[in-house]
């Protein structure tokens, strides 16, 4: 997989295991699992519970770059925000998926969904929506939509999600964030904000016999780098960021 330090200001690799059982919560099990992982990732010595009950296990996050490990009731979530390359994330994310089904009592049966996610942030001072507009361009049925006297795009951010095998297991989503919203194009002040892409490649449902979460990850990420290098890097990113550097 390539590199993508050099196209957005930050962008991540994040892993998400979701599950069809609750997830184990015991104090000896969770801390057991992150201790774990600590000893493989020393720095990563935050460790904290939300509100909302998921256990995060992360690093530093002033340096600019850091790791982050949760478990959520019924999700297992691992991430690397700038990693100095994608294999780093990846070997971060298949040490959490070696772990789990000793640790965490998580079978390859109690797979409901097993995905990788690239995320991208373009930093940003500006109407988002006509940005995007302007960077991606609108389908013909659209365009004449620009044409209406005094109008400016509010809200559009494209989204497609596809399936990439006869039986819509295995599927990848395309989808574009903006943070414009009528307030600041009524007021023409807009804030520094990142308008975020999101590719993701996602598995649902058990994995075969004899199969693991490392084996399945592995089809995901080598699926995912020819996707990315096909239709995501030249034909979205590159031409967002050149529509920034342009402005």
């Amino acid at each position: 997989m390539q590199s993508y330090e050099s196209i957005a200001d930050d962008y991540y690799i994040n892993m998400h295991l979701n599950t069809e059982m609750q997830l184990p919560a015991s104090r000896e099990t969770v801390l057991g699992f992150f201790e774990r992982i600590q000893k493989s990732y020393p720095t990563m010595r935050n460790f904290y519970t939300r509100e909302s009950g998921d256990f995060v296990l992360e690093e530093d996050k002033e340096q600019g770059h850091y790791r982050w490990v949760t478990i959520e009731s019924r999700r297992i979530c691992s991430g690397y925000v700038n990693p100095p390359t994608p294999e780093a994330a990846l070997e971060q994310h298949n040490l959490v998926l070696d772990l789990i089904p000793y640790m965490l009592s998580v079978s390859p049966l109690d797979c409901e969904a097993l995905d990788l996610m690239l995320g991208f942030d373009f930093v940003y001072r500006g109407n988002h929506d006509a940005l995007i507009a302007e960077a991606l361009g609108f389908t013909p049925a659209l365009e004449s939509l620009l044409n209406i006297p005094g109008a400016q795009p509010l809200n559009f951010e494209p989204s497609i999600t596809m399936t990439l095998d006869e039986a819509c297991r295995l599927q990848a989503r395309l989808m574009v964030e903006t943070r414009t919203n009528a307030y600041h194009v009524r007021r023409r002040e807009f804030p520094e904000e990142p308008i975020s892409v999101f590719f993701t490649v996602r598995q649902y449902g058990s994995l075969p016999v004899q199969s693991s979460f490392k084996e399945a990850m592995e089809v995901i990420a080598e699926k995912t780098a020819e996707l990315m290098e096909q239709h995501v890097v030249e034909q979205i990113l590159k031409p967002l960021q050149l529509a920034i550097s342009a402005k």
